[in-house]
């Protein structure tokens, strides 16, 4: 099975923060492959714009040497190198002063769309709006898109949306999160609305409760500062996990559009209640063989700043009234591993008898690494006198069963910045949902304070602080295990 690339429209994409850390390493490879994929050519251009005083050659230089470092080899195409640094320019600019701006306004063209990423960091993300505006660079083709975090509380997110909004319509914002990018966050929409198999089951009458695992191996090292600042919750439930939680959750919406599915989105962030204090643990990593622990990272032997989030979430609505939701995320974890469980519950009456013992249905739908679909099911044990039960998992993993020539799916920016082109902002957050997440995320960061909470210190390597077990043990369940 081989994937068709459909070619878009002929676009101008200035990159301000061209130089950074996110451009080299995510951004400017994921063009260079869609390159190599044919996927847009020689009517497009690449503009970086950032305060360097470099020339154009130095700085397809730089691009050469990232490329060469953040593409896998298996992915490059040298044959195409050259073509594609022929469509890359570069412009020194100052995104706080007049510097640069005309000569930005020289390069672009008017029969072009244009998207202007903004890889910077959001204290500037204002200033750029106002003087694409001011500068003239804006048309009716314009997009813009701005990378998280979207605020660091509700107050600010709603500031930082009145300030885009003053310069750019809602259809011109693209709040990117990376994880909606990803494939198979992408598969749990086909997954639920593409096969009846599930659809129907899709609800509390039949499913006992879902996990949400985003478990991550590596620590905060570069990311100090701001991590101190935001945490497991603002920097990964308030988005990545909420995320996938409204694409689990949420309604069938009445077609595959970009408002109609973040509208079904937005309905499960408002019909989230409040987490109760005992739902919910927090932890921070401690030192161990592998390194020191976060308070020697930050270095600040006071911190109460949590690496690890386990919660427990419930949505009051018909389809999910009583079911819980299980949420739980962490730094320098024995393994790296993000996965939705969604358990389904036991069936109502045995004809087997007590000896079967206990057995129910589990869909797990693994997001990395390795990903693909398990879907446990219960069969007769071989060779057993009686009729002794066994649960088997039924696997595909999606690399084997979509072919070689798929082993290498496209990377997350790969998709989303293409689809920004296309000006389809479907698996991009829109500004209400930004503001609804914020508003359910804020009364918990405030509890802790209010109380004094400090969270629990666990053991590098390992899956986390206990009480995160007695938190599922408590209502007679436990984590499906992260897998080193």
């Amino acid at each position: 099975m081989v994937s068709r690339v459909i070619p878009v429209d002929p676009f101008d994409l200035v990159i301000f923060g061209g130089t950074g850390d996110l451009a080299q390493r995510k951004i400017l490879p994921a063009l260079f492959r869609r390159y190599c994929a044919g996927q847009w050519s020689a009517d497009a251009r690449i503009i970086a714009a950032a305060r360097g005083e470099l020339d154009v050659n130095a700085f397809r230089e730089m691009v050469s040497v990232s490329l060469n470092r953040h593409v896998p080899k298996r992915a490059k195409d040298l044959k195409a190198l050259n073509g594609f640094l022929a469509n890359v320019d570069y412009v020194a600019l100052d995104a706080l002063s007049d510097s640069g701006w005309s000569e930005l306004a020289g390069k672009l063209r008017e029969d072009r769309i244009r998207a202007f990423y903004f890889s910077v960091g959001p204290r500037l993300f204002g200033p750029l709006a106002e003087r694409i505006n001011a500068s003239g660079l804006a048309n009716t083709e314009t997009r813009i898109v701005v990378e998280k975090p979207f605020g660091h509380d509700l107050q600010s997110a709603q500031a930082l949306n009145a300030t885009l909004a003053a310069h750019f319509s809602e259809s011109q914002i693209y709040r990117i999160d990376h994880y909606l990018g990803k494939e198979t966050v992408q598969n749990l929409m086909a997954v639920r609305f593409g096969n009846m198999l599930f659809e129907p089951l899709w609800n509390s009458q039949y499913v006992d409760h879902i996990q949400i695992t985003v478990a991550e191996t590596v620590g905060i090292d570069g990311r100090e500062e701001y991590y101190e600042r935001a945490g497991a919750m603002r920097d990964m439930v308030q988005n990545h996990l909420m995320q996938l939680l409204c694409l689990i959750a949420m309604e069938p919406p009445a077609k595959f559009d970009p408002n109609a599915v973040r509208d079904e989105k937005l309905k499960v962030i408002r019909a989230l209640d409040p987490v109760e204090p005992h739902h919910i643990v927090r932890g921070q990593f401690a030192a161990g063989p592998d390194g020191p622990g976060y308070r020697e990272v930050v270095g600040n032997p006071r911190s109460t700043t949590e690496s690890y989030v386990a919660l427990r979430a419930h949505i009051s609505n018909w389809r999910w009234a009583g079911t819980p939701f299980y949420l739980r995320t962490g730094k320098r974890l024995v393994a790296r591993s993000s996965v939705i469980n969604v358990l389904f519950k036991d069936a109502p009456h045995s004809i087997f008898g007590e000896e079967a013992g206990r057995h129910a249905n589990a869909l797990s739908i693994r997001l990395q690494p390795n990903e693909g679909i398990t879907l446990k099911v219960t069969i007769k044990e071989p060779g057993q006198g009686g009729m002794r039960l066994v649960d088997v998992p039924l696997d595909m993993s999606f690399a084997e069963a979509l072919g070689p020539e798929n082993q290498d799916p496209p990377d997350a920016y790969e998709r989303l910045v293409m689809d920004v082109i296309r000006g389809n902002q479907t698996l991009f957050m829109r500004g209400d949902e930004v503001e609804a997440a914020w508003a359910w995320t804020d009364p918990v960061i405030a509890g802790w304070q209010a109380r004094g909470d400090v969270p629990k210190p666990y053991d590098s390597g390992s899956t986390g602080p206990g009480d995160a077990e007695l938190l599922m043990k408590r209502d007679g369940r436990r984590w499906q295990g992260i897998k080193p």
